[in-house]
């Protein structure tokens, strides 16, 4: 059974990372969603609230599993027996700062390939740090946001506003 992990932030979940998870799901058995809580950002979701939106969006998915996780992915692979990391790209500067990424991981954990999935055209330039900007300044995130999510973060933000 092939199994892969898909790790990132996810803060917040974007329709982009949607279509990679569901394009990586149909590819193998087994998809495990890294949620990493990076010490490096201050997420603007705490790493249960990003765990809660990914397990709603993907509970219809056969074979997808969401997981937290610190510290290095390679040891996040290990532990999960992947097979496989899958990363999106959306441009040639994601590429340039993935690839000594896979690189270095394949040298920690050879067992587990990095595969790199092109973000599809109409969300290429969709990112979580967008989103989370345009909502700062009330601008329209729908589109760049599955609806949960909108509705997620209006809420947040309302709460915030009171």
């Amino acid at each position: 059974m092939a199994t892969a992990v898909f790790p990132g932030s996810f803060d917040p979940v974007t329709t982009g990372h949607m279509d990679l998870i569901e394009r990586a799901s149909a590819i193998f058995d087994v998809l495990i969603i890294g949620v990493l809580n990076n010490s490096s950002k201050s997420p603007f979701f705490t790493i249960e609230e990003r765990v809660q939106m990914l397990e709603k969006l993907t509970s219809g998915m056969p074979g997808t599993s969401v997981l937290p996780f610190n510290g290095l992915l390679t040891d996040f692979v290990k532990m999960t027996g992947a097979d496989a990391i899958i990363r999106g790209v959306r441009s040639s500067s994601d590429f340039e700062y993935e690839l000594p990424l896979a690189q270095a991981n394949y040298k920690l954990n050879y067992k587990a390939d990095t595969l790199f999935l092109a973000a599809r055209p109409e969300h290429s330039y969709i990112s979580s740090s967008a989103v989370k900007e345009l909502a700062r300044y009330k601008g329209d995130i729908r589109g760049f946001v599955p609806e949960e999510v909108y509705q997620f973060i209006k809420q947040k933000f309302d709460s915030l506003d009171s």
